[in-house]
């Protein structure tokens, strides 16, 4: 099995029954305000859960729905999900929700079960001290040649709070 990435607020998704399979709407964690994801100032990026019932969407639209047909077109979608599915069950947050994945799916009153999928888990890498005690030196000196790794970490000997008696 591959590793599947939590899904973090900003995720985008689409639905299945857009008349336009462009349009993309994204996810606004409203279920919590405590656990984060793919943060490291723990500020943004709230992870999304099974919780995110009801118009959990920033737009809440995926354009024209093609299930809700009006003479020669369609009506205006209003993205309402009322349950999650594919989601990550060993782990329970505070909202008593279990954590979204990024091939979990929702399910719309007006589509069919699991008609909305995440085509964005909304994380980015956010690089950290250890990535780069980690670099390869000569791999890091080819993509970054103004920065010498190596000379990033020579510990220099400090002789604080010696005193000569």
């Amino acid at each position: 099995m591959s590793e599947k990435h939590f899904v973090v607020q900003g995720a985008v998704c689409k639905c299945q029954f857009s008349e336009d399979p462009s349009k993309t709407d994204k996810i606004k964690v409203k279920s919590h305000s405590k656990h984060y994801g793919n943060d490291k100032d723990g500020a943004e990026k709230l992870i999304a859960t099974t919780k995110e019932i009801g118009q959990t969407l920033e737009k809440n639209t995926f354009g024209k729905c093609k299930k809700q047909p009006v003479g020669n077109s369609f009506m205006v979608c209003q993205a309402q999900i009322t349950k999650w599915s594919g989601f990550y069950d060993k782990v329970t947050l505070s909202n008593q929700g279990q954590i979204l994945l990024e091939d979990s799916k929702g399910t719309c009153p007006m589509g069919a079960p699991d008609c909305i999928e995440i085509t964005d888990h909304g994380q980015t890498a956010e690089p950290g001290e250890q990535n780069f005690k980690n670099a390869e030196p000569m791999v890091h000196n080819l993509v970054n040649p103004m920065v010498d790794v190596r000379e990033m970490y020579k510990k220099e000997a400090k002789h604080e709070g010696i005193s000569d008696n």
